[in-house]
């Protein structure tokens, strides 16, 4: 089977491997849809921990073509949608609840073979049915759902408050659309790229902003009266991003760190001001019991707004390109299909 590969040393490859062996508790998939997002991106530039040599993607949609002997929970010909998370199961935090907090967790696509390839077998586990009717591309934004889900879980945020939202990529669009769900109102988003405003537009931004503009702070000002927001969350991965999410928050505000920063980022905080103001910072990481509610959750979330666009394994440079100069608000790659299309 050909197979995407990530060696090290920012090499990617297209390879010739063997088809992996399908043990009893085990389910053999055939990748219909991955998502490229900046963690792939960020593993390839070395920032981002990871264990080649590996297929990369985590964002999987597949088709079941073969189950192991005694596997029960989907079916052979079933749409699923891979949770792509292994835990040890022995560790403080497996044991007491937090098993997303596992020191030795594994992620296929990033310490294991993931799903850019004809072929991924997966312990039947992490293999979620999606709902009858739900393409293969809108499967495969499960696992960012899976996140957001966790992160406005970890906000408890109340229907009828405003919520401000910096970064209108795909995690940003879903995010707006969770927000809407959610009942929160008005939903201000804010990104330097009109692309990205929007983006968020489309997905139900009550309003969106330029946070580069010199209106901008004028411009919050006037959305709140001047209080600030009870709820912020940072989906961009920036320091700067936090600085400013902290500076427009409201008295008892909860400020969600959701996007990935360079592990060497650092950032300038007042202690002072998070006291004073009582202030709460939010990290969340990854998507603890949140993949099968993600799921659930596809049909409602109107995914279709996106700009999509999609990679056959041979252009899989093209995608990972794409991917940087945001040249679509998503792009997939189509393990089983060749050429390049748009998302209607």
């Amino acid at each position: 089977m050909r197979t995407v590969r990530y060696h090290g040393d920012h090499v990617v490859s297209l390879d010739d491997v063997s088809v992996p062996t399908v043990g009893p508790r085990d389910v053999l998939l055939a990748p219909e849809a991955v998502g490229v997002c900046a963690t792939d991106t960020h593993i390839i530039e070395g920032h981002f921990m990871s264990r080649p040599p590996m297929a990369l993607g985590h964002e999987i949609a597949a088709r079941v073509v073969q189950v192991g002997s005694e596997v029960t929970s989907v079916q052979i010909g079933q749409l699923v949608t891979v949770e792509p998370h292994l835990y040890c199961g022995t560790c403080f935090n497996c044991q007491t609840g937090s098993l997303h907090m596992c020191p030795a967790r594994r992620a296929p696509g990033v310490h294991l073979d993931g799903g850019m390839a004809e072929f991924l077998v997966v312990p039947d586990t992490l293999a979620y049915a999606v709902p009858v009717g739900v393409p293969a591309w809108q499967a495969a934004l499960t696992e960012p759902i899976a996140c957001c889900v966790h992160g406005l879980d970890r906000l408890e945020a109340k229907s009828g408050m405003p919520i401000a939202i910096f970064g209108a990529g795909p995690i940003g669009a879903i995010l707006t659309a969770l927000a809407k769900l959610q009942g929160l109102g008005p939903v201000i988003v804010m990104d330097p790229r009109e692309s990205r405003r929007d983006l968020a537009s489309r997905f139900g931004a009550d309003l969106t902003l330029d946070p580069t503009s010199a209106t901008f702070e004028d411009d919050i000002a006037a959305v709140t009266d001047g209080v600030g927001f009870p709820y912020v969350i940072d989906a961009v991965g920036s320091p700067r991003v936090v600085e400013t999410a902290v500076s427009i928050a409201c008295r008892a505000g909860k400020i969600l760190l959701l996007g990935v920063a360079d592990p060497s980022a650092r950032m300038s905080l007042s202690p002072n001001d998070i006291y004073a103001r009582e202030l709460t910072l939010l990290g969340t990481a990854l998507n603890p019991y949140t993949h099968r509610r993600a799921a659930n959750l596809i049909p409602s979330l109107g995914l279709d707004r996106m700009n999509a666009g999609f990679f056959a394994l041979d252009d899989f440079q093209a995608a990972l390109e794409a991917q940087v100069n945001g040249t679509f608000d998503k792009v997939l790659i189509m393990p089983q299909q060749g050429g390049k299309a748009v998302a209607a």
